[in-house]
């Protein structure tokens, strides 16, 4: 429906209601004639490579690079029309027709994969001496740390009949249920004021400063996911449980080895992350301690941990919520900020709340010939320009990685932060640039620390419950909703201690994430990008305008290198057993610049 049919202009801007993508771009022809296209095609070069089976022992550089050159091109192609699929699945989620294409997509996707799963045994077959001469020709460079890193996985990996089996079964196992759980929490419906809302409304009225308000939402939010809460635990035990059997048969040696190898990262790397963060607690406790004397309170609730600390807070529209991240980036390089407004002019961002859609925000990185895409739930609050800021971050980062081609344009999720984050600190020092009154700088450092502790403290709080839910799925069997809301509560309190009272109503707050669901073990990697991001921003503080052009050559540089080389582009030594702990430093600077803003503001 038209938006001049039934609001106003000032309404259209407030809720983004005409900010859409178009996503029929990366289709040949539009609908389902451009998806059948675009699968035949990749199923025509998918059986062109097939016929060289057995070959690869064989093979020389030249004919390895014309091999990969058509993995690429496969690659290419399965990803315009998997993320058209997923894309037009995001926005609804209730369509019978984006379901069946999704599904289609998905069967026909696995099935082209699946008869070049040889490729990645046989390569694995290879001597490290002969794949070393191979990889030393230039003409391999598009794929060469695509397939070094290949081989880390020839412990894990296991015959040709079972991995294609796993494979071929995956689409109505682990991913079928993936989906089940995209649509249940999709269709989570809330009743604040009498009136239906959605789950993304209910979370965002969390940050109000009326505690009557965030106690109702809180309430909503809590009988909203009751209905299918049994169900979604149903389906985070299959998981688990198809988790642990994946695990077994794999030989990896913990839950999270496997999400571990992927992001290049060691399992001890990944514990010290983990244990210099929860070393930190106090950082966390000791600011909700204060915040509960800022609110007037004796003791925070867990739905008062995001209250705004400001007495009101004005709505701020999309268009304002442009020009200030445009303004922000602009200030760091005009040349980021050019890409930037690309996203907005050219309808590269769906923006509005609508009833169906997924819930949350994200950058869907598309494929090298095509660009990035971004998804939001505009609520027009102030933390939904820094979380637009943050997904432009990400979409920058992809549309500047594009030339590294579809082997290397993603980075580990170790590092895929760190753009974001970087994006979303320039605009929140650009918005307190701009803002001399003590209450409101007050509230914008504790907004900001406060988004800190959310992606560092909570995400490797989150990170301990996957990590207990996995523990117990495999010691206890199937787990019960009260035994998930145990687990989740446990996690919670051990970083939150006595300072935030854990209600009972947030025990079944896990049901809604759908990280747990879909990308277990992925959580952590928020907080591994934070503090990188951190670091690196801190770079920039020191070096100034000087800095820009190694930040656009990590960018540039997409996942083409492991993580420490990328790190060390930006002078980030990430194997230094201390560099956790100086990107701590610098949110304990943060939680120390936001009580003197307090003390400034007369509230302390």
């Amino acid at each position: 429906m038209p938006a001049t049919e039934e609001f106003a202009p000032n309404e259209t801007d407030r809720l983004a209601l005409d900010v859409s993508w178009n996503i029929e771009t990366l289709l040949p022809q539009p609908g389902d004639a451009g998806v059948d296209a675009l699968l035949d095609t990749a199923a025509a070069t998918g059986e062109r490579l097939a016929a060289q089976r057995g070959t690869v022992a064989d093979m020389t550089s030249a004919q390895l690079a014309a091999f990969m050159q058509g993995l690429a091109e496969i690659g290419e192609t399965i990803g315009r029309v998997g993320n058209y699929a997923h894309l037009a699945f995001a926005t609804d989620t209730e369509a019978p027709e984006h379901g069946a294409r999704l599904m289609k997509v998905e069967e026909r996707s696995t099935a082209i994969n699946t008869q070049l799963l040889w490729f990645e045994l046989e390569w694995a077959e290879l001597t490290d001496e002969r794949v070393d001469a191979l990889l030393r020709d230039p003409a391999l460079d598009f794929a060469a740390h695509h397939l070094r890193s290949q081989r880390r996985y020839r412990p894990h990996l296991l015959t040709e009949p079972e991995e294609i089996v796993l494979s071929e079964k995956s689409v109505t196992g682990s991913g079928a249920w993936v989906r089940l759980f995209e649509e249940l929490t999709s269709a989570v419906s809330l009743e604040i004021d009498g009136k239906p809302a959605k789950l993304e409304s209910g979370l965002a009225l969390l940050g109000s400063p009326d505690r009557a308000v965030r106690q109702q939402a809180a309430a909503a939010v809590t009988a909203g996911l009751a209905p299918g809460l049994r169900t979604r635990a149903y389906v985070f035990n299959t998981l688990l449980a198809d988790k642990s059997i994946d695990d077994r048969m794999r030989k990896f040696p913990s839950w999270v080895s496997s999400r571990n190898l992927a992001n290049e990262a060691s399992d001890a790397s990944v514990e010290a992350l983990v244990a210099a963060v929860q070393a930190r607690n106090a950082i966390p406790q000791r600011w909700y301690t204060l915040k509960a004397q800022l609110l007037g309170l004796d003791q925070l609730a867990d739905y008062d941990r995001m209250a705004s600390v400001a007495s009101s807070e004005s709505q701020i529209g999309w268009g304002e919520a442009r020009d200030i991240v445009l303004d922000a980036y602009s200030s760091f390089s005009p040349e980021l900020s050019n890409i930037a407004r690309v996203f907005f002019d050219d309808n590269w961002i769906d923006a509005p709340v609508r009833g169906a859609k997924r819930p949350g925000a994200f950058c869907a990185y598309t494929v090298p010939s095509h660009h990035p895409y971004l998804m939001l739930n505009w609520t027009a609050r102030r933390r939904d320009v820094l979380t637009l800021a943050h997904e432009l971050g990400h979409g920058i980062h992809a549309y500047l990685s594009r030339p590294q081609g579809v082997f290397h344009q993603s980075t580990p999720l170790t590092l895929a932060e760190t753009a974001s984050v970087f994006g979303e600190t320039v605009t929140f020092g650009r918005l307190l640039e701009a803002t001399t009154e003590p209450n409101e700088r007050l509230a914008l450092l504790a907004e900001s620390l406060e988004g800190t502790i959310a992606t560092v403290f909570r995400q490797v709080a989150m990170n301990r419950f996957e990590a207990s839910a996995h523990t117990a799925r495999r010691e206890e069997g199937e787990l019960s909703v009260d035994r998930f809301g145990e687990l989740w509560h446990d996690s919670q309190h051990h970083m939150l201690g006595d300072s935030v009272e854990i209600t009972d109503g947030y025990r079944s707050w896990w049901s809604y994430v759908p990280h747990f669901i879909g990308s277990p073990g992925y959580v952590y990697a928020y907080a591994y990008g934070q503090l990188l991001a951190l670091s690196v921003y801190a770079r920039y503080e020191t070096a100034g305008a000087s800095f820009v052009p190694q930040y656009l050559e990590l960018l540039s540089a997409g996942g083409s290198l492991p993580p420490e080389e990328l790190g060390k582009i930006v002078d980030c030594d990430l194997t230094d057993p201390g560099f956790w702990d100086a990107g701590l430093d610098i949110v304990q600077r943060q939680l120390d610049d936001t009580i003197e803003a307090a003390r400034a503001a007369g509230r302390l």
